[in-house]
């Protein structure tokens, strides 16, 4: 894996499973960007702790909550700013299969000018109002593209091509909650970046704290 990949992690207010995914990326030996979103203060107080333990790992915060696209924006800037030309997205929920990193690694390795997402696929764990929730913003994403090559925007599991990424905030404000990750992928499609995807299982653990709002 080239030095020139690092993790980016929007965190609000997860604890035990951020903590366990760090640790698990640890076996990539890549630098880790943890942005804190405003999180409380029990959070912050494990975060600290995290961030004591490893030496490639740097802790950001946000002083105020922002969203999910506002922390993302801030580490890819961040990657950005310290050299990186690509960043792996992932969630702080434990929902993501990591041992996948290495195929969309890979995948960005062949096609570096490209963006990398996972495509879901799903057990019995997801809910049916996250399940309608993504259907319908399919067909809007086909409305938005007329085109079917974006198989799934919601997918925070992703490799960014940073100049491509740095190159649309620069002249483009983007959403800073849960339709960011949309909106970066539809206009990175608009900017003539390439969008490839690969098959990763998502589990939703019946434990795990979810932000996602249906509506």
């Amino acid at each position: 894996v080239s030095n020139n990949y690092c993790f980016v992690i929007p965190n609000y207010n997860h604890t035990q499973a951020v903590a366990n995914t760090i640790e698990a990326l640890q076996h990539y030996a890549l630098p880790i960007i943890l942005v804190d979103d405003g999180s409380n203060s029990e959070t912050q107080t494990l975060l600290e702790e995290v961030a004591a333990q490893y030496q490639n790992l740097t802790l950001f915060r946000r002083t105020i909550n922002g969203g999910k696209g506002a922390a993302v924006k801030t580490g890819l800037t961040i990657a950005y700013e310290m050299g990186m030309s690509h960043a792996v997205q992932i969630d702080a929920d434990g929902q993501h299969n990591l041992a996948d990193i290495d195929i969309l690694v890979s995948e960005s390795k062949r096609y570096p000018s490209a963006m990398i997402s996972g495509r879901p696929v799903y057990d019995d764990s997801i809910s049916k109002g996250r399940y309608y929730g993504r259907y319908i913003t399919h067909v809007w994403v086909y409305i938005e593209t007329l085109s079917l090559t974006i198989k799934d925007s919601m997918c925070g599991f992703r490799v960014y091509p940073l100049s491509a990424c740095m190159q649309l905030m620069a002249k483009q404000p983007l959403g800073d909650r849960m339709d960011f990750d949309i909106e970066i992928m539809v206009r990175l499609y608009w900017q003539n970046v390439a969008i490839r995807f690969i098959a990763t299982k998502v589990l939703y653990p019946p434990d795990g704290v979810s932000h996602f709002n249906v509506w």
